[in-house]
């Protein structure tokens, strides 16, 4: 009769111990359904446990909701949802899980933005990466009191945001993400960029200005600073910049392939044309490495340049209006052959 009295007293601890090992297996152990890789969890503003609980089981990184549930109750997870990106590793446990959802630590996100031609195409392309939705973010830009706290205007507030990759969090407000990108701006125009804008007699504003037409005018590099220093040249005597792209600019139009002689007379600060000087502000987002570009001009005595006959992207310099003329009417006679007549 002892024996047996052990023998049950041994296999009630022996069950015991199963389940709290088991218990434990289900918090300790790997809690997420996923084998591999990670995923990648979006806790918006305001979402409560239940919500959070529809998330996790819409994105499959939990399904034994009782389980997750019974841990979130013990760590008061109910009280503490924080709104976040969380990145969620395979085997992550479930206490893990629980720990850094309501510890808020959210994971960052790489913003990337470059070929930006508006403030609305702008706002859209951060909106993709931020809780944010678009009409907030173009609403925090285009607010006159975003330009005047930045020292700029609203034609010149899209220069403040250098194409580049940055780190923030998802939950970042509007306000404080163009504060980011602000800092980022003062950072690149250090006294070396200051200087040599300083040299050229322009602004900063008027750098990025110009720098945007280059971009405009060539995808490439190599030719940016000769570019760049035909505009320089041109604004230093007081002749027209006669900028296609502002044009296209003013008339609204990308997909312009050849400007026409009406296109010429339409009535716009932008219009290059019939107005000397810089243009408002840029026509576009400017990489970094075209405002150096235009900081570092080419040493030329250029006044004009056409795009090669050969369509290749690269252009052709003169000095001259005769010889300019020259170099179009072969890249016209290129167009002509291939059909391009707008």
């Amino acid at each position: 009769m002892k024996k047996l009295l052990v023998a049950l007293v041994l296999l009630l601890l022996a069950a015991g111990a199963y389940v709290a090992w088991a218990k434990w297996k289900e918090i300790f152990g790997p809690g997420v359904v996923f084998k591999s890789g990670e995923k990648v969890l979006l806790v918006p503003e305001g979402a409560d446990l239940a919500q959070l609980m529809d998330s996790l089981k819409a994105a499959g990184i939990v399904t034994d909701e009782k389980t997750f549930r019974w841990v979130a109750e013990r760590k008061k997870l109910a009280q503490r949802v924080r709104p976040g990106r969380y990145v969620v590793p395979a085997g992550m446990s479930m206490n893990a899980l629980v720990n850094k959802l309501r510890s808020g630590e959210q994971d960052p996100v790489q913003v990337t933005f470059t070929n930006i031609k508006n403030i609305p195409q702008l706002a859209g392309q951060l909106a993709k990466y931020i809780e944010a939705d678009s009409l907030a973010v173009l609403r925090a830009i285009e607010d006159p009191g975003t330009a005047r706290r930045y020292g700029l205007t609203q034609q010149t507030i899209i220069s403040l945001f250098l194409p580049n990759t940055y780190e923030v969090y998802w939950t970042v407000k509007p306000a404080a993400l163009i504060d980011r990108f602000a800092k980022e701006y003062k950072r690149f125009w250090n006294a070396d960029r200051l200087a040599a804008a300083k040299a050229l007699g322009l602004s900063q504003s008027e750098v990025s200005t110009l720098a945007s037409i280059v971009q405009a005018e060539t995808g490439k590099a190599t030719d940016a600073p000769m570019i760049a220093s035909v505009y320089l040249n041109r604004l230093r005597i007081g002749m027209p910049l006669q900028a296609d792209p502002t044009l296209k600019f003013a008339l609204g139009l990308d997909s312009l392939n050849r400007v026409l002689h009406a296109d010429k007379q339409v009535d716009s600060p932008y219009n290059t044309y019939t107005h000397t000087g810089l243009p408002p502000g840029p026509i576009n987002l400017p990489e970094p490495r075209f405002i150096d570009a235009v900081l570092h001009p080419a040493q030329s005595d250029y006044l004009y340049f056409c795009a090669r006959e050969d369509l290749s992207g690269y252009s052709n310099f003169a000095k001259t209006y005769q010889q300019h003329m020259v170099n179009a009417r072969r890249y016209q006679q290129a167009l002509n052959k291939r059909g391009i007549y707008r």
